[in-house]
């Protein structure tokens, strides 16, 4: 139970407050002096311990017992089962005619103030429990940088990739489901013989890492469905499984790192050059992998997580 902020007595107080008088016979109002409280305070406990007993003694709501301008449950029902359907506050209070701050109210009560994953399909979560069973592979396009620190960090529009502009750097991670170890490079391409050349240089990363890489899972890009892809995963004992179509959620560990990646690394400092930024990945990465504490993980580093799972199977 949390007291008020202002509250004189803690429920032990009280009691000792009850104690004083019913037992040691203090008089009431000496009995409330010495807890710095008021005689019409110290009554109003005793009032209570005699009509309910150590119950009493319990701090009650200070919510009023009705509500004579709330709406109707009909309304009510009909703001959640909307609500359902994704629409927002000023929507909802268009629709039905109820004020904003009444719709916001509303949802708050029904903890539906947050659309987040509401209406949709549940996620599926999931997690390997050996090391190397599922490898998460993905790319992600990052402008290069040009004369000086990236649009994001000056505050301009991002600039046009084109006939003038200044290309992109393509990074290809790849993170590990159970241990959420990472390893990751800038290259020029996603092309297959780029793909499959990261690929090996990943297996070779976990490998002297005592992981076996089991499985790994990748998008549908051109370079993950080519020909050669296919013969590297064949040659290195390695299945693979792509994710389904325009739905990104299925790689979601790599899509989460991405992001986490790119706060940390990517735009988390002022950077002079292309050259400069990815010469910074290596020192980002060995952070993350042996500093970093994960919340998926039970706040582990992936380091740590990894140590922990080899112990096991060992």
């Amino acid at each position: 139970m949390n007291c008020h902020a202002n509250a004189r007595l803690s429920p032990i107080g009280r009691q000792l407050l009850i104690q004083r008088i019913e037992i040691d016979g203090w008089p009431v109002l000496r009995a409330a002096e010495a807890a710095g409280i008021s005689e019409r305070t110290a009554r109003k406990w005793l009032a209570r311990w005699r009509a309910e007993g150590p119950g009493g003694l319990v701090d009650r709501s200070s919510a009023p017992r009705s509500h004579p301008n709330r709406i109707g449950p009909g309304v009510e029902e009909a703001i959640c089962a909307l609500r359902k359907l994704r629409l927002s506050s000023p929507q909802l209070a268009d629709l039905l005619d109820v004020p904003l701050s009444t719709v916001t109210a509303v949802l708050k009560r029904n903890e539906m103030n947050r659309l987040g994953r509401l209406g949709m399909e549940p996620a599926r979560r999931y997690e390997r429990k050996r090391p190397g069973e599922l490898i998460h592979i993905d790319v992600k396009k990052l402008g290069r940088i040009r004369g000086g620190a990236g649009h994001r960090m000056l505050g301009r529009g991002p600039g046009r990739h084109g006939g003038k502009g200044a290309g992109w750097d393509y990074v290809h991670i790849a993170i590990d489901d159970a241990t959420r170890l990472a390893y990751a490079e800038v290259l020029p391409d996603e092309k297959a013989t780029t793909v499959v050349a990261f690929l090996r240089r990943a297996v070779a990363f976990y490998e002297r890492r005592a992981i076996t890489v089991e499985r790994l899972i990748t998008d549908n890009g051109s370079g993950y469905r080519s020909a050669l892809h296919a013969i590297a995963c064949r040659a290195l004992g390695i299945r693979h499984l792509r994710t389904r179509p325009y739905r990104p959620q299925t790689n979601g560990k790599a899509e989460r790192f991405i992001r986490t990646m790119l706060d940390g690394w990517a735009y988390g400092a002022i950077y002079g050059s292309s050259a400069e930024r990815a010469a910074a990945l290596d020192g980002w990465l060995y952070y993350y992998n042996h500093h970093r504490r994960h919340a998926g993980i039970g706040r582990a580093t992936p380091i740590t997580r990894l140590n922990n799972l080899l112990g096991n199977y060992s």
